[in-house]
């Protein structure tokens, strides 16, 4: 059994699927695939997602399907109605609107709130030593790095400050999700617990 991961970006193909899988087994009886389809961008996730979700969990090739996890940032898509200017208000229309436009029982939105880098400030211990100590006193409550400098862009710009250097998405992201203990970034990050107790029951109910 697995879940259908869609997501819009490289770091999230390489990293997300076994840091997942590290909360998600071992909660269950029996161990779940990831299955990853990767988007280009905001635009053609927002464009696209339904005829992809179809493919992904229609007829038989959707037969194992547990469901369909859509993963967005929260910050980059500008699709947002003018009035929705929280991260809460945002969230839950976006929510709303792409599982209405995907229309499928078994498919779930969840965005990680600012981006998926969040997660990574849970744990400052997996940073490079300089970079950990001039995290700003709000890297605390990781979802609250905003849209002002969203988690990515302090990162890029603590590391050429302090590193001298590049904060490389892939490569770096990849090595510090595979440190980051996803027990330690759900205890800070609300909406990743979200999503992980989301796919926690889903999986549980198929498993029943």
């Amino acid at each position: 059994m697995k879940f259908v991961l869609f997501v819009e970006g490289h770091t999230e193909r390489k990293a997300l699927p076994e840091f997942l899988k590290r909360w998600l087994d071992a909660r269950l009886p029996q161990k779940v695939g990831i299955k990853i389809v990767r988007f280009e961008g905001w635009r053609d996730y927002d464009g696209e997602s339904a005829k992809k979700v179809e493919l992904n969990l229609g007829g038989k090739v959707g037969a194992d399907v547990i469901a369909g996890i859509g993963l967005l940032d929260l910050y980059g898509p500008t699709f947002y109605p003018a009035d929705k200017t929280t991260a809460a208000a945002r969230y839950e229309w976006a929510k709303a609107h792409l599982e209405k436009k995907v229309g499928h029982e078994r498919f779930r939105q969840h965005f990680a709130v600012h981006e998926t880098e969040a997660w990574l400030l849970a744990d400052p211990t997996i940073l490079p030593g300089a970079v950990s100590k001039a995290l700003p006193g709000k890297s605390h409550q990781p979802e609250t790095v905003n849209f002002n400098e969203p988690p990515a862009k302090l990162l890029e710009r603590l590391y050429k400050e302090k590193l001298g250097r590049s904060y490389k998405k892939l490569i770096d992201g990849a090595n510090l999700f595979a440190e980051l203990s996803p027990d330690v970034a759900q205890a800070k990050c609300p909406y990743l617990r979200r999503l992980l107790q989301d796919m926690l029951v889903l999986a549980q109910a198929a498993m029943a």
